[in-house]
């Protein structure tokens, strides 16, 4: 005896279809029910699991395509926060004479680079991510989580290739990790949190607002600025620390600083600051993004 089933779409759109079905089954048959999200959805992990075979590949492609036809591929990866150290050892350690907490300029500026050209790169490719998927998501069901979360992903890969230049720099300045190195990918996690919840954020605000795309490179700007790359964080005036560290790269950048170069930045309040608002940029930028993941479809 063959078995029946019944299958009930409750909207006509696409997007509706983001909601793993509820299944009836009664005797023989079974009934597949697909519902639209109302309200605030649930972040469906366990479903972004199941489609983690997909997640590889997406990586995969991001990966392929970052340095399609470019002449020296991958090696951007490198060079970008390599020259971006040795502009900023000569206007602001050599010139402006901007302290680096007892350590060489060069070494105290690339050490920060690592981790926030991961995070402006972050902004950059996951904010286009959704927009740049149209014709996948119109076709096929999958956990749209997976588009920017694979285009943050895909950043490791340059990360991996800066940090060993940054091995290369220790070494040349006879500058040994500190026994706190154990912590670093803490430290990692916590700047790979905080990428993904910014990806979230803005790939779903630039479905609907195009605008977006032209407001990420001042807000990279604006950040990098905001953030202990260029100074340290002992010259934010005690009072404000506290304000200061709300800002997610805050606690990775010292931390990366502490566990590798032995500044006094450690774990502490301002860490912990960070951490917690690294969590809430995280948590409700996923929230937000499979609220409007039903309006996807229709939109890009």
């Amino acid at each position: 005896m063959t078995e029946t089933s019944d299958l009930k779409l409750m909207s006509t759109t696409p997007a509706t279809i983001a909601v793993p079905a509820e299944r009836e089954e009664f005797g023989n048959s079974a009934t597949l029910w697909i519902e639209p999200i109302h309200g605030w959805a649930n972040l469906k992990l366990k479903e972004l699991w199941e489609y983690r075979e997909l997640l590889y590949f997406l990586v995969w492609r991001d990966v392929k395509v970052r340095y399609k036809q470019a002449a020296l591929g991958a090696a951007w990866a490198i060079l970008q926060p390599l020259l971006t150290m040795l502009i900023f050892s000569v206007i602001f350690g050599m010139f402006a004479r901007v302290p680096s907490d007892g350590t060489p300029y060069p070494l105290f500026a690339f050490v920060a680079l690592v981790p926030w050209n991961f995070f402006a790169t972050s902004l950059t490719q996951s904010s286009n991510s959704v927009v740049g998927s149209a014709n996948l998501i119109t076709k096929v069901y999958f956990p749209r989580l997976a588009i920017p979360l694979a285009s943050v992903l895909a950043g490791l890969v340059d990360f991996a290739l800066s940090f060993v230049v940054l091995i290369g720099m220790m070494a040349y300045y006879r500058h040994a990790p500190t026994k706190h190195i154990v912590w670093l990918p803490v430290f990692l996690l916590l700047g790979l949190a905080a990428s993904i919840g910014m990806g979230f954020w803005l790939s779903a605000m630039n479905v609907k607002y195009r605008d977006v795309r032209y407001v990420v490179p001042f807000l990279t700007q604006f950040w990098m600025y905001a953030s202990p790359i260029i100074y340290p964080s002992s010259m934010i005036p005690v009072r404000y620390r506290t304000l200061y560290a709300l800002n997610p790269m805050v606690g990775v950048v010292d931390g990366f600083r502490w566990a590798l170069l032995g500044t006094k930045t450690g774990p502490g309040l301002a860490v912990a600051v960070s951490a917690a608002a690294t969590l809430l940029f995280l948590l409700g930028g996923a929230l937000y993004f499979r609220r409007m993941e039903t309006e996807f479809a229709d939109i890009v």
